[in-house]
């Protein structure tokens, strides 16, 4: 089985290139099927979630081509069949935005009940609510999310709390509804707007995507687009925290600086300097570290998929800092494997109380989750030693070439499948 081994202590300086977000890549792809025409889609992330995708729609009779390790052209007007099951599809998540886009085309579809990371409950309920609302039948039988409607008809939704998956669903599903609908509390997140920005390239009428009120005009018909991907804010915030982790001096390219507001807000409190241009921006992590408290909230709040990222540096800095996790109750699984390392960390339901220690030791760890899995490894990186890391393929679900750009950077760090390659990655760098 492939496993990282590191040896830490590297500052970890230079430039990284950001990729396509992967939070707006899948609910895009699937909004590629509601036309019948030609989709262009370019900055598509080369992610395990995303190939993943790719590989059941085509199963339903989809033509998909990528023109380019990050281009694809997508044309759905041959699907065949609209009950998507395959094993797949039930590894990730994102399975669910099937229900929205089918839906509004073709008022029926049925699709297995997503999977994705361990990381807490994610009810579908708003889903489900939202569907209904526009006049559609749902029902859970057999493993499968049945969904089928005569007609969609325009509703005034409110969504009972922030759901960044319930408003994507609900606003594909609406965009070819009759009538006009209102989502109120809807999610803000860029990845929203950006899906929403795809729709409206395609003919969609949808406007205050980036507020907590949508407006969806329906329309009967959605033609092909030519469209771009924003940049990953997580994957950004990522390797801004890695230079704050192992005092380093690291450019990240190709943001939106906006998108990370939160992330460098964070950054420069607890001590680091964070410089921001028109599409980059440089951390550097030159004085020691000092404790903060960070709560996770929706956009434009402190990101959840960044919260092990920061707990991480948190834990190497000065003080007691509080980490409390406000949108998924099983989130804090990497604290045993932290630990390991040496982090001093209590956990109070959904509260983590930091004790900053001075340094990490190399371990043997175990990734539980795709962000903690990315903590944990910028955890091996700036700790004393070697580390083995395993269960790697929970971070190839939402990172590409992880373990390449963080050699980019300086980092001393191998995919290794053998004992054999795991002593000469030791004798090389010992």
């Amino acid at each position: 089985m492939e496993q990282y081994v590191i040896k830490g202590g590297n500052p970890l300086v230079g430039e990284v290139e950001i990729g396509g977000a992967k939070n707006a890549a899948l609910p895009i792809i699937a909004a590629s099927l509601m036309t019948n025409d030609t989709v262009h889609i370019d900055n598509i992330p080369d992610v395990r979630d995303t190939d993943v995708l790719l590989k059941s729609i085509q199963t339903m009779g989809v033509f998909v081509e990528r023109t380019g390790r990050h281009s694809l052209t997508i044309n759905a007007s041959q699907i065949q069949h609209l009950v998507v099951e395959d094993d797949n599809i039930k590894k990730i998540r994102a399975s669910y935005y099937l229900i929205g886009a089918l839906l509004a085309k073709y008022k029926r579809v049925e699709v297995a009940l997503p999977g994705g990371c361990n990381i807490g409950s994610r009810a579908i309920d708003l889903h489900i609510k939202g569907f209904r609302a526009l006049g559609a039948e749902v029902t859970i039988e057999h493993g499968l999310i049945k969904t089928k409607a005569e007609r969609l008809l325009g509703s005034h939704i409110y969504m009972d709390s922030v759901s960044v998956g319930a408003t994507i669903n609900v606003m594909m599903a609406a965009a070819m509804a009759e009538g006009t609908t209102i989502i109120e509390n809807a999610a803000k997140e860029p990845h929203v707007v950006d899906l929403a920005n795809f729709l409206n390239s395609m003919g969609a009428g949808i406007k205050g995507a980036g507020t907590d009120v949508i407006r969806i005009k329906g329309v009967p018909k959605l033609h092909g687009t030519d469209y771009t991907i924003i940049p990953d804010q997580i994957e950004a915030g990522t390797y801004m925290f890695a230079a704050a982790i192992t005092k380093g001096d690291v450019t990240v390219k190709n943001v939106i600086p906006k998108h990370l507001e939160s992330i460098s807000a964070k950054l420069l409190e607890i001590g680091c300097e964070v410089e921001e241009s028109d599409d980059a921006v440089r951390v550097v992590s030159s004085k020691p570290l000092q404790h903060t408290h960070v709560k996770t909230l929706p956009y434009p709040g402190f990101p959840t998929d960044m919260q092990p990222q920061i707990a991480v540096a948190l834990a190497l800095s000065q003080g007691t800092s509080i980490v409390t996790e406000t949108i998924f109750d099983n989130r804090f699984k990497y604290v045993d494997e932290l630990t390991r390392m040496g982090a001093s960390i209590k956990v109070e339901g959904n509260t983590a109380i930091i004790s900053g220690v001075n340094k990490y030791t190399g371990a043997s760890i175990t990734v539980p989750d795709l962000r903690a899995g990315a903590a944990l490894i910028l955890a091996a990186l700036a700790a004393d030693g070697y580390s083995t890391v395993e269960e790697i393929q929970y971070v190839a679900r939402g990172y590409e070439d992880f373990h390449l750009k963080l050699q980019s950077l300086g980092a001393q760090i191998e995919v290794v499948d053998s004992e054999r390659a795991l002593q000469k990655f030791k004798l090389k760098t010992g």
